[in-house]
């Protein structure tokens, strides 16, 4: 396993990656040095460019090696899930309960997005509950509601105040 770290306007996000694939791309508060060495793990060289690129507005997909090491197979099914929704655009918990054949899964649903470990790539901020509120984020619903507005701002922008 090799690890680095990548500095975005949304903070500072810590990539772990196999020989098999990226394993994790999670926001941490570690202070890291503001130079770094360019990692021997061509996923993690990979991952660095396509998240850097998003975040820039130039990438609306990612083209990664995932490695869901110790997941289950429903998490994995989940996961899987997320990724085909577009970018730009949203879920929810119960439309991805349904593609997986169980509309009584929701609540799993949602904690294979608590437990997702490759946020952003695998995009379970894109997930919102059926009636149209943003629900449940690990870096809370200002850090989803900013993720959307990259995606689309049109729709999810915060709205000045008139009065």
């Amino acid at each position: 396993m090799e690890t680095t770290w990548l500095h975005t306007s949304f903070g500072t996000f810590q990539l772990t990656a196999s020989e098999r694939g990226l394993v994790s791309v999670r926001l941490t508060d570690i202070q890291v040095p503001g130079e770094l060495l360019i990692p021997k793990n061509e996923h993690l060289n990979h991952a660095l460019h396509q998240l850097g690129e998003y975040f820039e507005g130039q990438r609306r997909e990612f083209d990664l090696t995932l490695d869901w090491i110790g997941a289950t197979d429903f998490y994995q099914s989940v996961w899987t899930e997320l990724q085909k929704i577009p970018y730009g655009q949203t879920s929810t918990y119960l439309a991805v309960a349904q593609k997986l054949g169980d509309r009584k899964a929701i609540r799993a649903v949602g904690q294979a997005n608590k437990h997702n470990p490759l946020a952003i790539i695998v995009p379970c901020h894109r997930v919102i509950a059926k009636n149209g509120n943003l629900q449940g984020y690990f870096y809370g619903l200002d850090f989803k509601r900013r993720l959307l507005a990259l995606e689309n701002p049109k729709s999810f922008a915060l709205q000045e105040r008139l009065f």
